[in-house]
């Protein structure tokens, strides 16, 4: 076990492991998602300015690799987790001078108790394509926000609103500088691993280059939740699209964080209370 990164993951909410994508992969899956971005229309990324992109990896079935990447399912492992299944994921590409990214968490599942436990409900996985830095839009997170309150968390409306997406405000608190932030710079083929309810965000890309991440959201053991939060994740999984190849509709489905108990899954909540319940 890496206890140093997996204490980072559990006081800071995230930590880097390096060089986890083959370079083989990396080199498709950027030829892939350009392929897609190209063909993707004017208008979706006019409504997507502050996020960029934001397509499904079920898109195409070279992301199956991804998602059942045996490395990335050892470095998990390096990290105290006996397993960890998938429930979606996307394409987000920020394209050339573009704004930021508003403050956000990714968890959705606020009224389950085992969100504020210590352990994470849901892990995301971050792959850029590219190296990153402040100024082509790397990350920003404000450590510590996944399990501690955070005053910048009463003031953000609900994520993913259009308003928020297209930018409108940039004065609005999502936006803002804070003081408790810090900036993650990523080695492309490095593993990013974050907390769901982590505040994150992102620089403006102000470089004349795209910054393509593909982002896997993942449940690390998942047993030990309650069974109404099982059933919260079971309750969103997609299935494989039909017309993907069996070999990576196999891989996929083997990965899902599937369900089939008949718990009553908590309600889809993405406003986290503040402060945060006692435990």
């Amino acid at each position: 076990m890496d206890s140093a990164k997996r204490t980072q993951l559990d006081e800071a909410g995230f930590c880097v492991l390096p060089r986890v994508l083959p370079d083989d992969l990396l080199d498709r899956l950027r030829h892939v998602t350009q392929e897609i971005l190209e063909n993707l229309p004017a208008a979706h990324e006019e409504d997507n300015r502050s996020t960029g992109s934001m397509v499904s990896v079920y898109e195409h079935p070279l992301f199956a690799e991804l998602i059942a990447l045996p490395a990335a399912q050892e470095a998990i492992q390096t990290l105290g987790f006996s397993t960890a299944r998938f429930s979606s994921g996307y394409v987000i590409s920020k394209p050339p001078h573009s704004p930021r990214l508003f403050w956000h968490y990714d968890w959705a599942g606020w009224d389950a108790p085992d969100s504020f436990t210590q352990q994470s409900p849901q892990i995301f996985l971050m792959y850029y394509l590219t190296n990153t830095r402040r100024e082509n839009g790397c990350l920003r997170v404000v450590p510590g926000s996944h399990i501690h309150d955070n005053d910048l968390i009463p003031l953000l409306d609900e994520a993913h609103t259009p308003e928020l997406l297209r930018a409108a405000d940039p004065s609005r608190p999502a936006f803002s500088d804070r003081p408790d932030e810090m900036d993650v710079p990523i080695t492309a083929g490095d593993l990013l691993i974050g907390d769901a309810r982590l505040l994150h965000a992102s620089h403006a890309n102000e470089s004349g280059e795209r910054r393509t991440v593909i982002t896997l959201w993942f449940h690390p053991d998942p047993h030990n939740f309650g069974e109404r939060l099982q059933s919260f994740i079971g309750d969103m999984l997609p299935d494989p699209p039909a017309d993907w190849p069996e070999e990576a509709r196999a891989k996929t489905e083997a990965m899902l964080a599937r369900y089939h108990g008949d718990a009553e899954p908590w309600p889809w909540n993405r406003h986290r209370p503040y402060p945060a319940p006692s435990q």
